[in-house]
């Protein structure tokens, strides 16, 4: 039984997965999770690997073993989607992901008959939606996401439409993506286990670049085509699902198509909305005069932030339509079913700021959740020179505030000193 395997293997892996900028708080329940997916020897063995994508070489010399057997067990991890393996063209490096997104969800990513997956998902909600430590530390610490929302293209004007930026576009990261993926739903498979998944398209998770490869390798997602992958956003758009995908502007390498009633991440958002658990898009709904009040776009608003109002104080006469202003991630799904157009998408007065890639994000998250020295000194194996140099460039570029919040959880006299020299360059 799970709850009876000895504990210090994956204590071990639950201090190594807390290096990430988005951990996982220890707890019983996060024990027995670790120990329907990892055997107590990979649990030890996975607890010792580096936070940087690593080779199976580098991996043996942590082992104390040879990198043939080390690479027998990398690609083990792997095949069951508890690693990415990244094949480049001279080598193949891994990577541990984070909980989630990662291997939390991959475990729930197709069917499989080797772990007890309705065990699984009880204990994912158990331990993601009733302990609440773990949605804490993930959506609300920092005030950089792990998601987004992308704007439903179809609810925009055409004049709209031609200023939307190429990564604001779902259509568009399907269109530029090397690889994609397509699996179960993460969300709603969960909740079919405990009988209370809805009807929304089930096979509609999309993953791409070097983790869609690599879990279609590993047979947790299916490999498609990009025009495909369009169909199928097309279909998520025709259900009313919205998209959250990465919160980066460059190689996004995930969108979940999400309903309101199973999907985590607007779970959170309905009940932490004003924590600003999801960056919202850089579009907000409005309300226009003629709204006729026929409340088709209550049940479809993914964090049920519209209400209908009567025009009279004693519920009397017209009613209309209100958004809560604060709470809309401006996803544009009200807009696309309503009959009159009473619905409309309006930039925001201020641009949200995305990320540019997976390291900014990175860096941003670990800086304002106080982990950033687990990202500069890897406590299993040191960076390269190039590593390094591309962290310190995401750091240089913060502004001062930052900057200043980074230099004091590393208490790098060297970051200080180089966050000054660029400053001077830049004002000289």
């Amino acid at each position: 039984m799970a709850h009876r395997t000895s504990r210090s293997g994956y204590s071990n892996l639950t201090h190594r997965l807390n290096l990430f900028p988005q951990g996982a708080p220890p707890s019983e329940l996060l024990q027995r999770i670790l120990a329907l997916l990892f055997s107590e020897e990979e649990a030890t063995l996975v607890a010792k690997l580096p936070i940087k994508p690593f080779t199976a070489g580098q991996a043996a010399k942590n082992w104390s073993i040879s990198p043939a057997e080390a690479e027998t067990i990398l690609q083990r991890l792997a095949e069951r989607a508890l690693l990415v393996d990244v094949r480049r063209e001279d080598r193949v490096e891994y990577v541990l992901p984070p909980p989630m997104a990662g291997f939390f969800e991959f475990a729930l990513m197709r069917t499989r008959g080797d772990i007890d997956q309705k065990l699984l998902s009880e204990l994912y909600e158990q331990y993601i939606t009733t302990e609440e430590g773990f949605v804490s530390d993930l959506f609300l610490t920092g005030k950089t996401q792990l998601g987004r929302v992308f704007v439903q293209e179809a609810a925009l004007k055409a004049e709209q439409s031609l200023h939307v930026l190429d990564y604001e576009k779902a259509s568009e990261v399907i269109e530029t993506a090397s690889t994609i993926g397509i699996g179960l739903c993460y969300c709603r498979h969960k909740r079919q286990h405990q009988g209370a998944a809805c009807a929304a398209e089930m096979d509609i998770c999309m993953t791409f670049g070097n983790v869609a490869a690599s879990l279609s390798r590993a047979g947790y997602a299916r490999h498609v085509d990009r025009i495909e992958g369009k169909e199928l956003l097309h279909k998520a758009w025709e259900q009313n699902l919205i998209q959250f995908g990465e919160n980066v502007r460059d190689e996004v390498s995930f969108i979940c198509n999400c309903c309101p009633c199973c999907c985590e991440a607007m779970l959170v958002a309905q009940r932490f909305g004003h924590e600003r658990p999801v960056h919202t898009s850089n579009f907000i709904a409005r309300v226009a005069a003629n709204c006729s009040g026929c409340g088709l776009c209550l049940p479809v608003c993914p964090v049920r932030v519209i209400t209908l109002e009567a025009e009279q104080a004693d519920g009397a006469g017209r009613k209309q339509a209100v958004i809560d202003q604060d709470l809309c991630l401006g996803c544009g799904v009200c807009a696309r079913v309503c009959r009159i157009n009473a619905m409309m998408m309006e930039p925001r007065a201020v641009r949200v700021i995305t990320p540019v890639n997976s390291t900014h994000k990175a860096v941003l998250m670990a800086i304002e959740r106080g982990k950033l020295q687990n990202l500069i000194f890897d406590n299993q194996v040191l960076w390269s020179h190039r590593a390094l140099a591309a962290l310190f460039g995401v750091i240089l570029r913060l502004p001062p505030v930052k900057q200043a919040l980074a230099g004091e959880q590393i208490g790098s006299r060297y970051l200080g000193n180089l966050c000054e020299r660029y400053a001077a360059r830049g004002r000289s």
